[in-house]
């Protein structure tokens, strides 16, 4: 283990389906009123030594990094979802032990007749 984080063992620990509410937008309507952001996480861990000890200690608590992230969306005003994503991504990589992420962020009702319009950005814990 290297600076806390525990090397890639091809775990992924995921949150989909997270909503938090933020200004984020363009247009003069977008920075007046808070849209719905849907994020799904996908984040490398090794799960082993939480398996075996059975201990929330030993593991990536999922609560705490979706509380963090909801906290930072909706404190957050930016102008591009690209922005978000990427400060969101610094963020989690930054205050938890992920050696990398996926990160898809779904801007509802972006574009007429779209259901869903956002990004998938991947990112990699950099060693200082």
């Amino acid at each position: 283990m290297r600076d806390g984080v525990p090397p890639d063992s091809g775990d992924v620990l995921y949150l989909h389906d997270l909503k938090a509410d933020c200004i984020i937008g363009i247009w003069d309507w977008e920075r007046q009123t808070r849209q719905t952001i849907v994020f799904d996480l996908d984040m490398g861990c090794d799960i082993r030594a939480a398996a075996a000890s059975d201990d929330l200690y030993d593991t990536l608590d999922y609560k705490a990094v979706a509380k963090r992230l909801i906290a930072f969306v909706e404190a957050s005003e930016f102008h591009l979802v690209e922005t978000l994503a990427e400060r969101v991504a610094e963020l989690i990589l930054r205050e938890f032990p992920v050696p990398w992420l996926r990160l898809r962020l779904n801007k509802r009702g972006a574009i007429r007749g779209a259901g869903q319009v956002g990004l998938v950005i991947e990112r990699r814990r950099t060693d200082p």
